[in-house]
């Protein structure tokens, strides 16, 4: 096909019970012009077979890469290396999208584009975030969410692919939490504006085989992801950004990941040896921000046991 606006890149590893319903939602699209490149990264079910027979019988332009087991990271970098596109799209292999899905972000303009998620558990839905805005600027964008004023996932985005390849842009193997986003900040640092649609067109199914819920301490990783990307912004002369990193996000995901294993009822005592261990005591007291926030810092770093205690009893929610 010539002309290829979009590349859809799809990671599958033993995604059997989910990889046909996937690809149908993408193939279903509205949109012409796009391919679709398909990473088997070692599956050991019959994941393989089932992507070769549901594109095969498709008339939409696609590549099948098999590889040995390497990490989803490291299966999307071979889609981006293979991407014909002039934008780059990501689909997991268990999420689907709506019809528009291509539609709303393409408009060949932008550096990027942007459409909403909702995260779907079961029938429960999660309420989408609404913008007021119609497009934003890059470098507002990322403080946005450094700041976690909006919630935010990689795969909402639309990416130019000339940003991604001519900056050398790729996810960090052997990462399981945070490389995502670790992606989505450093593209975003190259480019200029986001167009924005509220439209909700991604749907991001939530299971027990989750990432995110086998990960057990690995969350902490997002710790070490985003002190890279610091440095990252220092070396481009982004030191508001850097800065912005050390006094909000960081704090926030330490302190946020930590109530998640209390919540989920991991042993206080593993939590705190975790924590010294990381040093992530001293990276919680640079939080500077809004005065509740700072307080709750100041309460569990003063006394983390009798923060417990009172958390125990009131219930707070992750956040």
């Amino acid at each position: 096909m010539d002309n290829i606006n979009v590349s859809v890149i799809v990671p599958v590893y033993n995604n059997c019970e989910y990889i046909e319903s996937t690809l149908s939602s993408i193939i279903n699209q509205n949109f012409d012009n796009f391919e679709i490149i398909v990473i088997d990264d070692g599956s050991t079910d019959n994941s393989l077979e089932i992507v070769k027979e549901k594109l095969s019988a498709s008339d939409i332009s696609y590549l099948i890469i098999h590889q040995e087991n390497a990490g989803v990271s490291c299966a999307r970098n071979r889609g981006i290396e293979v991407a014909c596109g002039d934008y780059l799209v990501f689909v997991d292999a268990d999420d689907y999208i709506s019809q528009n899905h291509l539609s709303e972000l393409y408009n060949g303009e932008t550096d990027f584009s942007l459409i909403q998620l909702v995260k779907r558990e079961g029938n429960d839905l999660s309420i989408p975030y609404h913008f007021s805005e119609s497009s934003i600027s890059c470098n507002d964008f990322i403080k946005m969410e450094l700041n976690m004023e909006i919630p935010f996932n990689f795969c909402q985005l639309m990416y130019k692919t000339d940003i991604v390849k001519k900056n050398n842009i790729k996810f960090t193997p052997n990462i399981i939490y945070g490389e995502d986003t670790e992606f989505a900040l450093k593209a975003l640092s190259f480019g200029d504006r986001i167009s924005i649609s509220n439209e909700v067109t991604y749907y991001y199914i939530q299971h027990e085989q989750s990432a995110i819920r086998t990960s057990e301490f690995k969350r902490f990783e997002i710790v070490g992801i985003f002190e890279n990307l610091a440095q990252y912004y220092k070396n481009q002369g982004k030191t508001d950004l850097a800065n912005l990193i050390i006094t909000s996000r960081i704090p926030k995901a330490i302190f946020g990941n930590m109530n998640y294993f209390f919540y989920n009822n991991y042993d206080f005592d593993d939590v705190i040896a975790k924590m010294h261990q990381l040093n992530l005591f001293t990276k919680l007291s640079k939080f500077e921000g809004d005065f509740k926030f700072k307080f709750k810092i100041r309460l569990f770093l003063l006394n983390p046991k009798i923060y417990y205690k009172i958390w125990r009893k009131v219930k707070n929610s992750i956040d």
